[in-house]
């Protein structure tokens, strides 16, 4: 044998030089519809479309504290599956009109949190 680290780097190689295939147990299309959301410009407050837009409608988001040890009911959660709602219309921007905290219980909920706002399709892309 007259160089040991050759026959070694050989074997190093040919490991490389095999066909290596990927498999996941994540399906594509749910990974496309959990990042819908991100295709939705969220306008409130000062920052509001300046350009043309399309109404498609009106849409809500709800976030439900229901059981004691469950996550306390948040506006951030409300608004998201809003800009979900707003995506499944085909819009690309939510134009948030509301949002509120009910920190009373009531039947359902202990703590709530309501958005709702307009789902719009902007022509053009968000200028900033």
């Amino acid at each position: 044998m007259k160089n040991p680290s050759l026959i070694l780097l050989a074997l190093l190689l040919g490991g490389c030089a095999s066909e290596y295939r990927f498999t996941s147990n994540l399906d594509s299309e749910a990974i496309n519809e959990y990042f819908k959301v991100g295709d939705v410009e969220l306008y409130q407050g000062d920052h509001q479309p300046n350009t043309s837009y399309e109404l498609k409608g009106l849409v809500e988001g709800q976030s439900c504290q229901e059981r004691d040890n469950d996550m306390p009911a948040s506006i951030s959660d409300a608004r998201t599956k809003a800009r979900k709602a707003a995506a499944e219309l085909g819009a690309n921007g939510l134009i948030v009109k509301r949002c509120v905290l009910f920190e009373e219980s009531s039947n359902a909920c202990i703590t709530q949190a309501l958005c709702l706002g307009q789902a719009i399709l902007t022509t053009e892309p968000p200028k900033n």
